[in-house]
């Protein structure tokens, strides 16, 4: 057995007597202040990582999980020693929290054990006819633009399938002979095929089988390629004004199909607004009281922190962050809404706590 400033060591980790012990370790040496947490098991795997705002308080609901099967009831009979250590405020727990995370990958951990397999981005083919197609990461290829990065492949899948339907985009194999109907030697070399099935039902422009010309097939990109940069909703509207169409004839299965669709396609929409809202907004200065006079500056620039210093209280200390803000703005960075993978989950992050708390946004001081 091993004692330790916020620790406690045991043998058995699936004992009620350790639990028990664990349990008592905590009541009396943890404080409700904020902090983050390590659940270590006898191999010193830290096999889960969490944080909160009352350290002691929620230490103590692991040891009151209703069922064995309860996610904190699992979780505390894999360890054999909790750690804890405690943070200036709530926002810095957070961060803490998320850096152990990506560091230690703890197995009970979901939110936040992300890498960049976990995104995906929507890749603009290069050549005649450009595709949309959903890949797990960009890279040196046939692409002329990426979009994203996105969380959820298979919902990102649908989402760029509905795009490719409402606009007749392709989505058929790249080495697929292609033939506008204003190509000068399409009455010669064209073999009349009825095209695939997607054509057949007005789902694809059919650009393999002179059903477009290249003008109207690029038009049809340009609508996709603007709905992914923001400036507009327009295959939105399209699927809705199809919905109402249908739901004005009674045709109200039709109808909900079309809802479908627009649901899938609003959560694209949804998805890349909250990246775009986070890389735009999230630029500035914000300082955070905390505990026992520990207060905390950080430096946070296109959603990521990028740096983190004590609040300056004399002159001096405001010069040194005036002069570190000053570097941390005056570097050139990445244009637009494009991100590097590696700083996602802290910049969702970022925007879930403004997004939740938005009087802390009265803190921030926008650099000039």
């Amino acid at each position: 057995m091993k004692r330790a400033a916020g620790a406690y060591t045991f043998k058995d980790p699936t004992s009620d007597e350790h639990l028990a012990a664990m349990r008592a370790f905590v009541r009396e040496n943890a404080t409700n202040k904020p902090g983050v947490y390590r659940m270590v098991a006898d191999d010193g795997e830290i096999v889960y990582v969490g944080k909160s705002k009352a350290i002691r308080s929620r230490l103590m609901s692991y040891f009151r999980a209703a069922y064995p099967e309860d996610k904190g009831a699992r979780i505390v009979r894999e360890a054999t020693r909790i750690e804890w250590e405690y943070e200036p405020s709530e926002f810095a727990a957070l961060l803490r929290e998320l850096r152990l995370i990506k560091q230690y990958r703890p197995r009970f951990n979901v939110a936040m054990k992300r890498d960049a397999r976990h995104y995906s981005f929507i890749k603009v083919t290069r050549g005649a006819a450009p595709k949309l197609i959903v890949v797990r990461g960009a890279g040196a290829d046939d692409a002329t633009v990426y979009y994203g990065p996105f969380m959820g492949a298979h919902r990102i899948a649908e989402a760029v399938r509905e795009l490719n339907d409402v606009l007749g985009l392709r989505d058929c194999r790249s080495d697929l002979p292609l033939f506008f109907a204003d190509q000068a030697e399409l009455f010669t070399s064209f073999p009349r095929t009825p095209g695939c099935i997607r054509h057949e039902i007005r789902k694809c422009l059919g650009p393999c089988v002179g059903g477009c010309t290249v003008s109207e097939y690029d038009r049809q990109l340009a609508l996709a390629r603007a709905f992914l940069d923001g400036s507009s909703n327009g295959p939105a509207e399209m699927l809705r004004q199809q919905m109402e169409v249908a739901s004005e004839a009674l045709a109200f299965e039709r109808a909900g199909v079309f809802r479908d669709k627009l649901s899938r396609l609003d959560a694209l929409r949804e998805q890349f607004d909250r990246l775009r809202f986070a890389v735009e907004t999230l630029s500035f200065v914000y300082d955070v009281p905390g505990c026992d006079g520990r207060d905390r500056t950080y430096v946070i620039r296109r959603g990521v922190v990028r740096a983190e210093v004590d609040t300056p209280r004399t002159r001096r200390d405001h010069s040194a962050v005036r002069r570190l803000v000053d570097n941390i703005f005056g570097e050139t960075g990445p244009a637009g809404a494009s991100i590097p993978t590696h700083e996602i989950d802290e910049l969702l992050l970022l925007s879930s706590w403004f997004r939740k708390f938005p009087d802390e946004m009265e803190r921030a001081q926008r650099v000039a």
